[in-house]
């Protein structure tokens, strides 16, 4: 009988266990409907102190516990500006601290040294008109747990399927819900500064490497436009044959005229151009041809055509 007790305790005990385990993460949000749509953010401008870090999402948490040790009060925030599924998770880039004040409130000053003693960097961020957002229910630290599983997948199909340019993605802890957002307009602005400056040296880097591939690049344009160039004169001057050949010969006619030794040349170049007239004139039914002479000759030659004829 006693055993028959310990046993039934023991169901007992059990299906209570699981009953408390169940209603314990129904309450967290298992269950709770995630209603997505793009309106106006959650929040209004904000100024918040931060710490930024890399490294995976997941160890965000001692973040979250520090600054929410420091500041019991006030909504916590964490700002994380990389795609999980595309960015190496050391790589991952976020922000997490608590807002110090919201709207046209001042911060103050006060919790703001506190903040920054425990080496907490102060910045701000703009209101904005549109955001993708959506709440949900922060009841337990399961809730958070929860609403990552959640959220995220149906955050991210949505602006998938809409073709949304929302970046950072901002979860904000106030109150009994945390609220997921994205800004469509002025994104630069939810960057801190640390980013930023990891943006630029980046950027001046990738600019440093195409300017060096640039230079040479240019280099051997400049070698190829100035070898098409000399291609291109060298065409020209062989499309006119007779524009590039003409002016040597007239240069090379007045060196013969100037050089007194080449007498023999234009000698017997002239006897040359004799015997051809002798064959054209022999030849019956064809005209006479006479070949041009040079002007300086005209007495030898007309003393060489009177002996040929007298040996005729």
């Amino acid at each position: 009988m006693s055993e028959l007790w310990i046993l039934s305790l023991i169901g007992i005990f059990i299906i209570s266990l699981f009953l408390t385990v169940l209603g314990y993460v129904l309450y967290s949000g298992l269950l709770s409907e995630v209603t997505i749509g793009t309106g106006s953010p959650p929040i209004k401008n904000i100024t918040i102190a931060y710490k930024f870090t890399e490294g995976p999402y997941k160890d965000c948490g001692a973040l979250f516990t520090e600054s929410c040790s420091i500041g019991p009060k006030l909504p916590s925030i964490g700002i994380f500006y990389d795609d999980p599924k595309k960015v190496p998770a050391q790589k991952c880039r976020y922000a997490v601290g608590s807002i110090l004040s919201e709207g046209p409130e001042k911060p103050c000053e006060e919790q703001q040294r506190l903040f920054e003693k425990f080496g907490f960097r102060i910045f701000s961020f703009p209101e904005v008109t549109h955001v993708v957002a959506t709440a949900f229910p922060h009841r337990t630290p399961l809730s958070i747990f929860l609403g990552v599983q959640r959220v995220y997948p149906q955050l991210s199909c949505y602006i998938k399927e809409r073709k949304l340019c929302a970046h950072p993605f901002l979860e904000i802890y106030k109150g009994d819900l945390i609220h997921y957002m994205s800004p469509l307009a002025r994104q630069g602005d939810f960057y801190v500064p640390e980013v930023r400056q990891a943006e630029s040296r980046l950027t001046g880097e990738e600019e440093s490497e195409e300017d060096g591939r640039t230079d040479i690049t240019g280099a051997d344009s400049n070698s190829e436009c100035s070898s098409m160039s000399r291609l291109a004169s060298s065409d020209s001057r062989d499309s006119s044959p007779a524009v590039s050949i003409a002016p040597s010969l007239l240069r090379r006619d007045w060196e013969d005229r100037d050089t007194p030794g080449r007498m023999s040349d234009r000698s017997s170049s002239h006897s040359s151009f004799e015997e051809l007239d002798m064959e054209m004139t022999d030849r019956p039914g064809e005209e006479d041809v006479t070949l041009p002479q040079p002007p300086h000759d005209k007495a030898a030659m007309e003393e060489r055509e009177m002996v040929v004829e007298g040996e005729e």
